[in-house]
């Protein structure tokens, strides 16, 4: 049977992170815990808004974007807007990896073509040769 509350060493263990951050997404109003006394006791829903916290940050979004997006949750309610929201910022989001990744491919492209420049220079001057003078672009 899975539990219903959690203590915030269980959520640090399960989701691999610190109890300094659950407690940074707390003062962030993402998350709100009971207390009994000092201690903080997180609910199923804390769990969940946890795990959808840190998958938003894995895939790049900001906490704002992620508070807005859970926020527009209501389990009573019609979803459409939290949707309409949710869709829009992954297609943003998508968008500007997909350009990060061309400019890390490009970046990649020419890094491997100005160490393969720069073996061929040290090679020959090893060779005792007058390397090739290569134009630059």
């Amino acid at each position: 049977m899975e539990a219903n509350t959690f203590s915030i060493t269980d959520l640090a263990e399960e989701f691999q992170v610190t109890s300094r951050t659950i407690r940074f997404y707390e003062d962030k109003g993402l998350i709100s815990p009971e207390r009994h006394g000092l201690t903080r006791v997180y609910s199923r829903g804390d769990r969940a808004r946890l795990k959808l916290i840190l998958r938003g940050r894995r895939l790049g979004f900001s906490l704002q974007e992620i508070k807005k997006m859970i926020d527009l949750y209501n389990p009573d309610g019609e979803p459409m807007e939290q949707l309409k929201y949710t869709l829009q910022k992954c297609d943003d989001q998508l968008q500007k990896l997909v350009e990060q990744r061309k400019d890390i491919n490009d970046a990649i492209e020419e890094l491997e073509s100005g160490i393969a420049d720069l073996k061929d220079y040290l090679n020959a001057r090893i060779a005792g040769k007058e390397p090739a003078k290569k134009k630059l672009a």
